[in-house]
């Protein structure tokens, strides 16, 4: 399926589009949002527009799960890419976030990045933890440190 977020004619945000398309998926999906930077178009809702987002995904009970590959690359400031994450947590947000530190740190080849969960409790941390440990268990043993370290 395609999803409306882009207007080739005005090469610009189609938000009323993206909105609607969230509106359409089913409750309770996961919806995959670019925290900044938005590859490949560059082009990245407002903080308003980020509420309004927000809201559908809250009515919808979509769990949002951020893709933060660019975080500092779109204004230059870290902590402001980090709005519209940090907006959907104190908004009350459970959500799946994955950072990458391979672009912003230089370090390509070091496969540096994070995931993180938001939860409502410590026990559900602890389930999604146990989870998530029981699929990367038989992916990688060790991973690398070496970029982990200079971040």
């Amino acid at each position: 399926r395609k999803y409306r977020y882009y207007d080739n004619d005005t090469c610009n945000l189609d938000f009323s589009n993206l909105i609607d398309d969230i509106r359409a998926m089913p409750d309770g999906s996961c919806v995959l949002l670019h925290a900044c930077a938005h590859n490949p178009t560059g082009m990245d809702p407002s903080l308003d527009q980020w509420k309004q987002i927000s809201d559908v995904v809250m009515e919808k009970n979509l769990l949002p799960f951020f893709d933060c590959a660019y975080q500092g690359f779109a204004s230059g400031d870290a902590r402001k890419d980090a709005a519209a994450i940090r907006l959907f947590v104190e908004r009350g947000h459970k959500l799946a976030l994955v950072q990458s530190f391979s672009k912003n740190f230089g370090l390509y080849g070091q496969r540096v990045g994070a995931l993180s969960v938001v939860a409502d409790t410590p026990e559900e941390a602890q389930r999604v933890f146990s989870q998530l440990k029981v699929h990367i268990r038989p992916s990688y043993s060790n991973p690398p440190r070496h970029g982990a370290r200079i971040v």
